[in-house]
């Protein structure tokens, strides 16, 4: 019954596997691994410059350097926004995904605008909400000034430009927790449903007994990829504020120490680490109170 035959061809699927694999190991783990190795060392962004081990000193500048109260305002920025995307992101797309769920009049239409900014791209979506913000003849400052008879300087703003960022970062991508959930919505028995509608369950306890709880695992993958995504993000950023206005996240930091920094390329690596262990631990701790709710049938 196996599919490839007998003798050399047995080992076709392998073959087939080393391809991606190949191409994980060299574009993904190899550069993940040497960023590790640099972390510890002097290696700057010279050719052919010598590379010392210096140990742990990179990560102590990290935390001790002299724009270290910079770094620490980084790290506790980067937790509040990712603390506010995900809760805020799953939250609408949940509740866009029930609605939708709903069968009504031109589902498909209301999926497609939900999802394309997704599909936009940073620079797009930076683009528009651009415009929209726009301190001088924006539509929205027109608004507040009409209803409120107040102005903002949106992007510009020391007090608000990163309250604004959150909310882009929103809009992008809650159409893809809204797909994901539509999607575990889709998967729950209708029958289920139907024997809480014979008992005399009202909706509300419908969903909080039966959608809820069946639906968990779409939660678990929503909010691991909400968490990776925010802690991850510094484009939105980039192409709106460039970091000025107290928008500085961990990520913004490791691109602008790479790029646009010193030629030493082992701090902006040791700041790459320490992120990813950020990342890791809110993960794992997500994953362990995510499965608890999980149910089966």
């Amino acid at each position: 019954m196996y599919p490839f035959g007998k003798g050399i061809k047995r080992y076709l699927p392998l073959l087939l596997l080393m391809i991606p694999l190949s191409l994980y190991v060299v574009f993904y783990f190899g550069p993940s691994m040497m960023t590790v190795i640099y972390s510890f060392t002097d290696i700057t962004n010279v050719p052919g410059s010598k590379l010392n081990f210096v140990g742990l000193e990179n990560y102590y500048s990290v935390f001790n350097s002299g724009n270290s109260g910079e770094r620490w305002d980084s790290i506790i920025r980067t937790v509040y926004f990712m603390i506010i995307v995900t809760i805020v992101q799953n939250g609408v797309g949940l509740l866009m995904a029930v609605v939708i769920n709903q069968k009504l009049k031109g589902d498909y239409f209301y999926r497609a605008v939900f999802f394309l900014p997704v599909v936009l791209g940073v620079s797009v979506v930076a683009l528009v909400w651009g415009l929209m913000f726009d301190p001088l003849s924006g539509p929205v400052n027109q608004l507040y000034d009409s209803l409120f008879g107040y102005k903002d300087m949106f992007f510009g703003s020391f007090t608000h430009a990163f309250g604004y960022i959150i909310f882009t970062q929103i809009w992008m991508y809650m159409g893809y927790s809204m797909l994901i959930f539509l999607a575990g919505l889709q998967s729950v028995p209708k029958d289920l449903y139907e024997a809480g509608y014979i008992d005399g369950t009202t909706k509300w306890q419908s969903f909080k007994n039966i959608t809820f709880p069946l639906i968990a695992p779409s939660f678990t993958i929503n909010i691991i990829l909400s968490i990776i995504g925010a802690m991850s993000t510094f484009d939105i950023i980039l192409a709106t504020t460039d970091g000025r206005f107290n928008t500085r996240t961990m990520a913004y930091d490791v691109y602008k120490e790479t790029f646009r920094g010193s030629l030493q390329m082992g701090l902006p690596s040791a700041l790459s680490v320490v992120q990813f262990l950020m990342i890791l631990v809110f993960v794992v701790f997500a994953v362990k109170q995510m499965r608890k709710r999980e149910v089966e049938y």
